[in-house]
């Protein structure tokens, strides 16, 4: 074996440091057709795509990334910033958003603010000190946003989603809130309870004010006065709803249905109403895991994250790829999924008491 021979097995073994002249060499293309492989670009041929693909394999060849961010000031990253992770909307969020990601052979960033205002600007600024193409960002309430005009102005693309920005001119995906809050209300009306309770987040955020004004919307359209007695805001989902559920079902005109804000709002009503050994008809605003095993299934209006993810990384690749067009905000329709919480009647209610 010569010195050829022999410096052509170290460069042909799996995981050495390959570069794309030597995977052009062995697949018999030029070094163009490696890029456009490498890089996802379609105008390639079947053949010389597998020819590529079986040279990388041989080669363990690995794209650096480092060397065409230093060539083009891209990092192909996104940094997403969203309330809570482990939060079933976000989560689903995440994941649509990540699926967008990947197809364009990027990298996704996630973090979560905790609701803290000033953790979602460190994590935000630490996203843009790392170069990151775009950002996809769910902004806590009652936090400034003009940090973020800087970003905007030195190039960095974002879409706002969840909630729209208060003060900055850029893209959002939002949820037809105060519309889906109407119909899960008006749903229970429908079967008779004009006493019904409304829990929720805490009132100052977005989604919670929009949905309330929704539950309150669909009372004033059915003629049913507003008791504000029958609104609880919990600081946190985590909280606990039991004490005010029971003050509620303990006054001299107890509800007889209940529309639960969020998710883990819904949860926490269904663990109240156990430990008050009683039944109210419920509508949750999102569906939730397990929503339809419990008896009754729990009558939910539901969001898309999925489609909230996609929509928005549509959006942003479309900044990213030189939109110069207006601002826009789109707002997603909900709809009601029917298990069978939503329809217990008043009168059934009140005979099971």
């Amino acid at each position: 074996m010569g010195a050829g021979d022999g410096l052509r097995v170290a460069v042909e073994r799996p995981n050495a440091r390959a570069t794309m002249k030597d995977v052009a060499r062995v697949a018999g293309v030029g070094v163009g057709t490696v890029s456009r492989v490498v890089n996802g670009k379609s105008n390639v041929s079947e053949e010389s795509v597998a020819a590529v693909n079986a040279a990388i394999d041989r080669l363990g060849f690995r794209r650096n990334d480092s060397a065409r961010m230093l060539r083009t000031g891209a990092t192909a990253s996104i940094g997403l910033l969203v309330e809570d992770v482990a939060d079933p909307f976000f989560s689903l969020l995440n994941r649509s958003v990540e699926e967008e990601v990947l197809r364009r052979d990027s990298v996704l960033l996630t973090a979560s603010s905790d609701k803290d205002p000033e953790r979602a600007r460190k994590m935000i600024l630490t996203f843009c000190a790392r170069r990151v193409d775009g950002l996809v960002i769910t902004l806590p309430e009652g936090g400034d946003e003009e940090y973020l005009r800087a970003e905007l102005d030195a190039g960095t693309s974002m879409v706002f989603v969840d909630r729209p920005p208060r003060e900055l001119d850029v893209d959002a995906v939002i949820v037809d809130n105060r519309g889906g809050a109407r119909t899960g209300v008006a749903h229970l009306i429908g079967y008779g309870h004009r006493r019904i309770a409304c829990f929720t987040d805490r009132p100052d955020l977005y989604t919670a004010s929009e949905r309330i004004a929704g539950y309150r919307a669909a009372l004033e359209e059915a003629g049913i006065p507003f008791d504000p007695e029958l609104v609880y805001s919990s600081a946190t989902t985590r909280d606990p709803v039991d004490e005010p559920l029971g003050r509620m079902l303990a006054s001299d005109d107890p509800p007889t249905a209940v529309f639960a804000g969020n998710n883990r709002t819904s949860i926490n009503v269904i663990g109240a109403l156990r430990i008050h050994n009683t039944s109210l008809a419920i509508v949750g605003f999102d569906d939730f895991e397990l929503a339809d095993v419990v008896v009754p299934g729990i009558t939910v209006v539901a969001q898309d994250p999925k489609a909230m993810g996609q929509i928005a990384m549509r959006m942003l690749y479309k900044r990213l790829d030189g939109d110069v067009s207006p601002s826009q905000t789109v707002t997603l329709n909900t709809r009601l999924i029917v298990r069978g919480s939503g329809e217990l009647s008043r009168d059934a209610v009140l005979a099971a008491r």
